[in-house]
């Protein structure tokens, strides 16, 4: 399994995008999470397949009808399950 983690710039609070995204990825069988920022970007944390985290790449680029996306900044990488006692 992997981790994307990414921020989302341009008119993305107030328009519905956290919705949109978590909506997004449950689609997409991915679990997800967005939270708005205080600088204004929306941050998003979503986990499963690499493949299903680039489409989700992908609909967070394009943003919801009431969005104007400028950036969007993501990393993917290998989810390690921390182990008790290491």
């Amino acid at each position: 399994m992997k981790i994307l983690t990414a921020d989302v710039s341009g008119r993305v609070q107030g328009v519905g995008f956290r919705s949109f995204v978590e909506r997004a990825a449950a689609r997409l069988g991915l679990d997800a999470r967005a939270e708005n920022m205080d600088d204004g970007t929306v941050h998003v944390v979503a986990s499963g397949d690499e493949h299903q985290l680039m489409r989700l790449v992908d609909l967070l680029k394009q943003g919801n009808r009431y969005s104007s996306v400028e950036r969007v900044d993501y990393t993917i990488v290998e989810h390690r399950p921390r182990v008790e006692g290491s």
